[in-house]
């Protein structure tokens, strides 16, 4: 042993590997939400929005690691979007700029539930392309989270389309096409984009209204069962406060999953689903299941409290006003506190 030696080996500290990326792909925009007098509204308080955004916003408040892929505009609008995004966290390297208006959304309560007014013809998160999907974006990505309105104008739809083609079997892929139908110009082609994508992704999360958008007149757990055919390994229902239904393929067959909801008091349902998508995928990632053989091996008992902490995430949204996504720890509180055993 050489001068100056303890005698005590030296101990080399390896960092923890990195948690696994959830890209959120499509669009961010500006909510409006309402402000009131009585029964009136009077103005309007603005948030950063879009349910892509929400939904990386959900995954870092609860603990994972979260990025963006669209385009903000130069406009004061899109510097707020690219500011708040980085406040939350969230990897901003795959959010470009470009001389375009920003996408504004109003939103109004109509019999209690949310109402949307989108203004975003030509607008910046519409012109994303395949120029924009660089090499380390796949690389990196271990979930790729995909939908919403950014599937009905522009370049963009083609180009998720196009990165869902190239990364699948490398990453989870998710979709949740969250239906506007007030906003579908072209349903024909609208309704080809999803067929493209059903057949592409493994993952779909749908609301028990889209699902009556997609298949007029069907049963719900029947709707389920024939989207889960068209190709993903998983088909989740949103049912509102009745909680949510998923049908899922394993090596056994289609297992159906029944997890209900959580009283809470309801500001408004602002942002429900895309908690729920949030809680969902951040679940998915800190437990490996980042493939569609993971998820297809997934326990069906794991399966069942991975959507329950999704449940309680919408849950704890809903709780309060706008869009607001609740940290891990609210989370870990609500489920082991008095509240939740007492469904």
């Amino acid at each position: 042993m050489g001068p100056g030696r303890t005698g005590h080996a030296s101990v080399m500290i390896q960092p923890d590997p990195p948690k696994p990326l959830i890209t959120c792909m499509g669009e961010i925009l500006v909510d409006f939400l309402p402000v009131d007098e009585g029964t009136r509204t009077v103005g309007f308080r603005m948030h950063p929005g879009g349910s892509l955004l929400n939904v990386a916003v959900a995954v870092a408040r609860l603990g994972g690691r979260s990025a963006l892929v669209t385009k903000t505009g130069t406009d004061f609008f899109g510097r707020y979007l690219r500011a708040s995004a980085q406040a939350e966290g969230i990897d901003t390297r795959w959010l470009s700029e470009v001389a375009a208006p920003s996408t504004l959304g109003f939103v109004t309560l109509d019999g209690g539930e949310p109402d949307f007014t989108f203004y975003g013809d030509g607008a910046a998160d519409t012109r994303l392309t395949v120029d924009d999907l660089s090499d380390a974006m796949a690389a990196e990505t271990a979930i790729l989270h995909v939908g919403s309105i950014s599937l009905l104008r522009g370049s963009t739809p083609a180009t998720v389309i196009a990165a869902c083609e190239r990364m699948r079997g490398r990453a989870l892929l998710s979709l949740d096409p969250n239906v506007r139908p007030s906003l579908v110009l072209d349903e024909p082609a609208y309704r080809a984009t999803l067929e493209t994508l059903f057949g592409l992704v493994d993952v779909i999360k749908v609301s028990a209204a889209d699902l009556a958008w997609l298949a007029p007149g069907r049963d719900v757990a029947d709707a389920a069962v024939e989207l889960l055919d068209r190709g993903p390994a998983l088909v989740a229902v949103t049912l509102g406060e009745a909680g949510v239904l998923a049908v899922r393929r394993t090596a056994d067959g289609v297992a159906t999953t029944m997890v209900p909801g959580f009283r809470v008091i309801v500001a408004d349902t602002v942002g429900a689903g895309d908690s729920v998508d949030g809680g969902l995928l951040a679940q998915l990632a800190e437990r490996g299941v980042t493939s569609r053989s993971a998820l297809m091996r997934l326990a069906q008992d794991d399966l069942t409290e991975i959507l329950r902490f999704a449940v309680a995430v919408a849950a704890l949204n809903c709780s309060r006003p706008g869009a607001d996504p609740p940290r891990r720890m609210a989370v870990d509180a609500y489920l082991s506190g008095p509240l939740a055993a007492a469904r």
